[in-house]
């Protein structure tokens, strides 16, 4: 089994088209951590910080978790046309990107891990989060 982390990014798709011509046909499953609200204030700085309690938290999470699904359907879908015999999933994040990423590796009994370089970075990242970070 391969875990495969992705967040849509150029680099995120790159890795994946590798890792199909490195391991054609091994099972992979493509993750998207995504970040609930109140994980994303916690680290915002600034304005955004202000934004809490104004919306129902309920409601961006769901649209968050929406998102990643469909961030990591994507990602699967790409896997099995690089060879890959792979299935998605969405994960809420953890402690961390980089620990849920391993602890959803060690669930997976996943032999490998695959991520691109870089994915999204400056704002991009601080809202929607980042497999390299």
């Amino acid at each position: 089994m391969i875990l495969i982390a992705y967040d849509g990014s150029q680099d995120s798709k790159s890795a994946i088209e590798y890792a199909g011509t490195l391991m054609p046909g091994q099972p992979a499953i493509v993750l998207t951590v995504w970040e609930t609200y109140v994980q994303m204030l916690a680290r915002s700085a600034g304005p955004f910080g202000l934004l809490a309690g104004l919306d129902d938290v309920a409601e961006i999470d769901d649209a968050c978790r929406t998102s990643a699904e469909a961030s990591a359907s994507e990602g699967a879908a790409l896997a099995r046309s690089s060879g890959l015999n792979a299935s998605s999933h969405a994960h809420p994040r953890e402690s961390s990107v980089a620990e849920t990423i391993l602890d959803e590796a060690d669930r997976a009994n996943a032999l490998a891990i695959v991520l691109g370089s870089r994915g999204l970075g400056g704002l991009g990242s601080l809202l929607l989060g980042s497999v390299s970070h």
